[in-house]
């Protein structure tokens, strides 16, 4: 199936490892070009050089005001346009609602929320028809997570600002999609699982809850991530896709 991404040219945050550098990589291996964000710029620079001359590497900061302009503008001028971006960020601090700290809370704010609010509004007053935003969210949008009580607080408000832009949006032919990854074999969720004290245990009592017993690699969250950015999910906008293995059992 020809997904219809060679040459367009999307902006992925938070891609130097985990979710945002597998929805790069996929990416790029279809033919897209890809701008490779993250704080440090070796990292960056390093990550787009493992994906090849269709990457370039741009260091930014989601929580920095004028990070989106300067991405959409390195799009267009060394690739030539903008056709998506893909708004990953790294997790909140874990914690529960006594032990979370307003400096906490303020970090978070600024970097998965607001953050990602003005990258999503820059990247509509660039976007043409055939444009998508995407937001890579949580399944605590759904169900809150046990001991990350910032993500339980935030991913569900940033949800519900997807679900307004992609309402706001639709006239003009722009698509806003929210891809909501739950066990994903990343750094990330090992670290979690490892703050129960025995992350073994923890991986195998996830696994027993999830219908396919597993799980999922970042490479399948990455083609997912690939299809519904591409034009061939082009009748897809206001979407709340989980990539869970089946985990969430609601409709």
């Amino acid at each position: 199936m020809d997904l219809g991404l060679k040459d367009r040219v999307y902006v992925v945050t938070g891609a130097t490892r985990g979710l945002g550098y597998a929805s790069a990589r996929e990416l790029a291996a279809d033919g897209a070009k890809v701008i490779v964000t993250g704080r440090d710029a070796e990292r960056a620079e390093r990550a787009a050089a493992e994906l090849g001359p269709n990457a370039l590497g741009v260091a930014a900061d989601n929580s920095d005001p004028a990070a989106a302009s300067r991405l959409i503008a390195a799009a267009r001028e060394h690739f030539g346009r903008f056709d998506g971006i893909l708004i990953s960020v790294g997790g909140p601090a874990p914690g529960s609602a006594q032990d979370n700290t307003d400096e906490q809370w303020t970090a978070a704010f600024e970097s998965v929320f607001l953050g990602a609010v003005r990258l999503a509004r820059a990247a509509a007053a660039e976007l043409g028809e055939g444009g998508v935003i995407g937001f890579v969210l949580s399944g605590s949008v759904h169900e809150p997570i046990p001991g990350l009580t910032i993500s339980n607080g935030l991913r569900p408000g940033l949800a519900g600002f997807a679900k307004s832009l992609s309402v706001e949006l639709g006239p003009r032919g722009i698509r806003v999609v929210g891809l909501l990854p739950a066990r994903i074999d990343t750094d990330r969720v090992r670290e979690l699982d490892a703050l129960s004290g025995d992350a073994r245990a923890a991986r195998a009592g996830h696994e027993s809850r999830i219908p396919l017993r597993r799980y999922g690699t970042a490479e399948e969250f990455g083609r997912t991530a690939a299809f519904v950015l591409s034009p061939a999910a082009s009748y897809l906008t206001g979407l709340m896709l989980p990539v869970d293995g089946g985990a969430r059992h609601g409709f």
